[in-house]
């Protein structure tokens, strides 16, 4: 076992990141939870971005979730993996959970989540919350009713939504029923993304207590 799966787990601001480079300069600001969205990268890259980003996240004690790459992530040690729906449908769960390795998995309509549940996952994703310009969505905003009806089918399970929260807009997502707000866009485009970070670390404190 890594240094990384000492970690507890999702924290309650997940950024999540590009590339190795964007994790190396959010991360030492105090983030404690870190997805690695690699995006077209030749096989050597993702390898090599994916092993030097779960030695830097274990030096900082931050929980890194690889997106994606369930096979690296199983072949480097990293203790936990996301998956979007058409990822989910070719990855080897049985491996994944054999591996001792936690599962978040995507979810955008009520048929995408019993396929979610179905394969166990330690976390649901629920997204998108408001309308986001990271992507085109074939997906409307699914709105906080949605935050609170995907609660009380998961019960107990942690639910992380996504899709265009703010710091103005992230007390609403926890008050719905989500353990966590998953953020690209707020800090990615902001002008000053380091400072946006420590915004959100201000949130985050609040609301840990």
């Amino acid at each position: 076992m890594t240094a990384q799966a000492q970690n507890k787990g999702l924290d309650v601001f997940y950024p999540i990141v590009p590339d190795l480079d964007w994790l190396r300069r959010i991360v030492p600001l105090g983030v404690r939870t870190v997805q690695l969205r690699l995006k077209n990268a030749p096989a050597e890259e993702v390898r090599r971005q994916i092993a030097e980003s779960l030695e830097f996240c274990a030096e900082h004690n931050c929980q890194l979730i690889v997106n994606d790459y369930w096979r690296e992530a199983i072949d480097l040690g990293a203790d936990y993996i996301h998956l979007g729906q058409e990822d989910l449908a070719e990855a080897d769960v049985p491996a994944i959970k054999a591996a001792g390795i936690r599962l978040g998995i995507s979810t955008h309509s009520h048929e995408e989540l019993e396929t979610a549940l179905a394969a166990k996952p330690d976390y649901v994703a629920l997204g998108p919350i408001w309308e986001t310009k990271l992507k085109v969505m074939k997906w409307a905003p699914q709105g906080l009713d949605r935050i609170r009806e995907w609660k009380q089918r998961i019960g107990t399970l942690p639910l992380v939504a996504i899709g265009g929260i703010t710091p103005e807009r992230a007390p609403s997502v926890i008050e719905a029923g989500a353990q966590s707000a998953a953020v690209i866009t707020d800090f990615f485009t902001h002008p000053d993304p380091e400072g946006r970070i420590r915004t959100w670390l201000e949130w985050a404190e609040t609301v840990r207590g």
